[in-house]
């Protein structure tokens, strides 16, 4: 469980009380280190972006109608945005060679809602990575927990499901054994729930205490 006393911009809580669809997305936690250790790659987002201003995120954006459904439109995105937003060029531009890591749904609290699937990727031999400057502001190779530390210093600004990502990746040493143990592990979505205790936020994943509550207990 994590409380919030305000949420990440463009994460305002829908008070509206429908449930907005959420818009299929991909990310790529690009990665480097090989066998002797791990780093990935985080971009900034620009301060004026509507959604998710100033915060450091691993690539990533919706899908686009002409890409298609399913997994290969997820893929195709994922390498498209990897581009677009750090000028990195995967070697198979349809991503079947991506591992694929995780899905997380918005929860259905929050106005702006995304269904995105992460996928990890070794990032190629020479590749610089190149922000465009106006989507993306910033970047910067960290260790997972060179990236927490930094955001709990106030260094950069995190969301929490990079939060979580990161706390994952602690466990593996290299990127390689990452890799290795991802590789046709079952994915199954994650969807947290947002819950009010008085002014605070409580994010709640599954599996945790007052997840599956009716609302009036969970925020009780």
């Amino acid at each position: 469980m994590q409380e919030i006393d305000r949420p990440a911009p463009g994460e305002e809580l829908n008070t509206s009380g429908g449930v907005s669809t959420p818009r299929q997305a991909a990310s790529v936690i690009l990665l480097r280190g090989g066998g002797e250790t791990l780093e990935l790659l985080l971009v900034k987002r620009t301060e004026k972006a509507r959604f998710m201003g100033g915060v450091w995120v691993f690539p990533g954006g919706g899908v686009d109608a002409h890409e298609g459904e399913g997994d290969a439109a997820h893929r195709r995105a994922a390498v498209r945005e990897l581009v677009e937003e750090a000028g990195v060029t995967l070697p198979d531009p349809t991503g079947a060679d991506l591992v694929k890591f995780s899905q997380w749904i918005t929860p259905a609290e929050v106005k702006i809602r995304f269904d995105t699937h992460f996928f990890l990727a070794r990032c190629p031999d020479g590749a610089e990575v190149v922000i465009d400057g106006e989507e993306c502001v910033d970047s910067g190779w960290f260790t997972p927990r060179g990236a927490l530390d930094a955001h709990v210093a106030g260094d950069i600004l995190l969301v929490f499901p990079t939060i979580k990502h990161l706390e994952q990746f602690e466990q593996f040493a290299t990127a390689e054994e990452l890799i290795a143990h991802s590789a046709g592990r079952a994915v199954q979505p994650v969807e947290p729930r947002v819950v009010m205790s008085g002014e605070t936020a409580r994010v709640l994943l599954p599996g945790e205490p007052g997840y599956d509550d009716p609302p009036a207990l969970a925020g009780a």
